[in-house]
């Protein structure tokens, strides 16, 4: 392994590390917040998805640097399959949060409040999902890199 490899695989495993750690406690978190409608906290956890979600982009990159063009090896096609597919779903739960503080921050005080039950369930859902999808890459990533 040259010297450059080395150096990206640094960055690769880097990116992964300190990207998606944060991404996903925001995102699983979020729920937590919805139910107790803390619109601020939840401002906050939409622009940290928004932020590390946009930087795990990092990890495709370098990782298609990593991959040298042997894109035939059918774990490699099917991580970075994976990776989009996951990437897809934060756009999602980053749709949904943003549709959850629109509603929050439209509701009176001291009233009920909207029902926010569908955005919530769909973004607790979707989060496992996608750090279901995070463990499968990893898995995949060392059992056959």
């Amino acid at each position: 392994m040259s010297t450059a490899d080395r150096i990206l695989l640094v960055l690769h495993v880097g990116f992964a590390i300190f990207t998606l750690g944060p991404l996903t406690a925001a995102t699983m978190s979020t729920p937590r917040y919805i139910r107790a409608r803390n619109v601020q906290v939840l401002r906050y956890l939409r622009l940290t998805t928004r932020i590390y979600g946009l930087a795990t982009l990092g990890i495709f990159v370098f990782g298609l640097f990593l991959a040298e063009g042997r894109f035939d090896q059918v774990w490699l096609s099917a991580s970075m399959t994976l990776f989009i597919v996951a990437f897809l779903l934060l756009l999602l739960i980053e749709r949904d949060q943003g549709k959850v503080i629109s509603k929050l921050g439209k509701a009176e005080p001291g009233a009920e409040g909207p029902d926010i039950r569908a955005e919530q369930s769909r973004i607790a859902a979707v989060s496992g999902i996608t750090a279901l999808l995070w463990v499968v890459i990893l898995v995949l990533m060392i059992w056959n890199g």
